[in-house]
This record gives C-alpha cells, sequence and structure tokens, in this order.
C-alpha cells in the first residue's frame, strides 16, 4: 500500500514542479491580427465558451499583446464605448509569458504572485505555443497521485472503520 502521509506525498512534489512546462496540457490560445476590433474580440471570446482572454498575434505567432476578462471588466463595461476600436487600444502589450522550457514551479509563482489565470506560452522564437491555466497545474499535479488523491477520504483526517461499497 502507498504511503499517505502528507510528508510522503510533499518529498515527491520538488520533483515534479521542477519538470519544465512542456509536461503540461496545454490549451490552444484563442487568437486574432493587430487590428482586429473589440468587438471580434468579444465574438471570439463569447463562441468560445471557455476562454477569456484573446491573444493578439502576428501572421508568424509571435505574442504581440493579450486582452484579458479583466481588461474588459475594467475598461469596455462603460457606457459609450466604442467596440470598433482595434485591440491595440486595450491589449496589454508585452504581456507576461514563460517559455516552454520553463519549470512547472515558475507557473505556480507567477500564478500566486500576479494573480494570472492564462498564461501564455512560448518557443525560442517567441511563438504562442499554448496557453496554461492554474487548473492544468492542478491536474498534472493530480495525475502524479493518482492512488492516493482517489484513497482519500472526504475529511483528510478521518479514518474509515470499515470499507465502503460493493
Amino acid at each position: 500500500m502507498t504511503d499517505l502521509t502528507e510528508r510522503a506525498v510533499a518529498s515527491r512534489v520538488p520533483g515534479l514542479i521542477d519538470e519544465k512546462l512542456k509536461v503540461l496540457t496545454r490549451r490552444e490560445p484563442l487568437t486574432v491580427a493587430p487590428g482586429t476590433s473589440l468587438e471580434a474580440c468579444l465574438d471570439v471570446i463569447r463562441d468560445a465558451g471557455t476562454a477569456d482572454s484573446v491573444f493578439v498575434t502576428d501572421p508568424g505567432g509571435h505574442l504581440l499583446g493579450v486582452l484579458t476578462e479583466r481588461d474588459i471588466f475594467a475598461r469596455l463595461v462603460v457606457p459609450g464605448t466604442d467596440l470598433a476600436q482595434p485591440v491595440e487600444r486595450l491589449m496589454v502589450d508585452h504581456p507576461n509569458v514563460l517559455h516552454i522550457d520553463e519549470p512547472v514551479r515558475r507557473a505556480i509563482e507567477l500564478m500566486q504572485t500576479g494573480r494570472f489565470r492564462n498564461i501564455p506560452l512560448v518557443d525560442d522564437d517567441r511563438v504562442l505555443v499554448g496557453v496554461i491555466r492554474p487548473v492544468d497545474v492542478l491536474k498534472y499535479l493530480a495525475e502524479a497521485f493518482p492512488e492516493e488523491l482517489l484513497n482519500l477520504p472526504p475529511r483528510p483526517h478521518q479514518r474509515m472503520a470499515e470499507t465502503e461499497g460493493a
């Protein structure tokens, strides 16, 4: 039987968070070209139904900027906003990115300190190759401990008197 102590699990975490970001499942980024209207960006986000950011890329896939949900709520939800203006007017130029060969630890740090929910991943040429979210990191860590997590009681320090189920 696997040791379920917090110490045993914690001893395995450092190796996991030092793995490169390329081991994580990445999401396909929602991208738009420079000059795309804010209205079209909102349509892209709405149509996807699973994203809250659009990434502005050049024809070669290089990341130029990002328009996030925070930008939208902070600056677009104002009566009279011109939705025909180009995304460059509101996007964040030079957003925080991580290289695909950086450790998972860096993504966790950036998510915690910068309160980022979508972190763009780039390759050596700064081409956008994917996006990761906190849930992607959690899924990766959880998959490293399938038996431990599946066998946890509903409350961490609860001990079952007998086996449940059939």
